[in-house]
């Protein structure tokens, strides 16, 4: 099987797979994918492997993966502070906390899977506040890149704390690694958890503690 007997007609909308059309989400775009090239690159690991691309449960695998990674990887091509663009004026400068925020990501070191739960809070800056999806779809947006769990955190809590010109940001990330179960250590189960602060969160202790009890920590 050859780079000429890769299916490369990928519709931008909807797409076939073994009978079912599934749905691709509207935040991909296949025009930043080289589809043609993911597919190439997965018959050359199945050779590798000493898997025959042509076998009839792989035929369809490299099509199968490149829609995947335009999916999983499509914050790649999200602009993360444009996510906040909605705002809002409200009388109230309290804490603004989402909590269990899930999310899917891919560790960039392995290409291994981690998941997990996102916790957002913040105190807003002059009454601006945005839309409690938005934040999710933040999570969602730097989640869909290949990531390392630290760095995540962080971005999204300078994100909200630059685009919102919030008083105080405080973002703690909860995940599970398959880098870390099913190879390596082999360690199921496992959590891993990240703080990230900015502003008054990062001054005032009696801050986080108050965040962290309403986490139920």
């Amino acid at each position: 099987m050859g780079p000429s007997d890769i299916n490369t007609n990928f519709p931008s909308a909807r797409v076939p797979m073994d009978g079912v059309e599934e749905e691709m989400e509207e935040s991909i775009r296949p025009s930043n994918i080289d589809f043609e090239k993911i597919q190439q690159a997965v018959v050359m690991l199945l050779e590798a492997i000493g898997e025959d691309p042509k076998r009839e449960g792989l035929v369809d695998t490299p099509s199968r993966v490149a829609r995947m990674y335009g999916e999983i990887f499509a914050g790649l091509h999200t602009d993360a502070a444009s996510v906040l663009s909605a705002r809002f004026h409200v009388d109230h400068d309290e804490v603004v906390f989402v909590k269990d925020i899930t999310f899917y990501s891919m560790c960039e070191h392995h290409l291994l899977p981690f998941f997990g739960k996102a916790h957002i809070a913040y105190l807003p800056g002059n009454g601006v506040v945005t839309g409690l999806s938005k934040l999710a779809r933040l999570v969602e947006a730097v989640a869909k890149r290949p990531q390392v769990q630290e760095r995540m955190t962080s971005e999204i809590a300078e994100v909200v704390h630059r685009e919102l010109q919030a008083q105080g940001v405080l973002v703690i990330v909860e995940a599970e690694h398959l880098c870390m179960n099913m190879r390596g250590v082999r360690k199921p189960g496992s959590q891993t958890v990240t703080m990230a602060t900015r502003g008054k969160y990062s001054e005032d202790t009696g801050l986080t503690e108050q965040v962290l009890r309403l986490l139920g920590r």
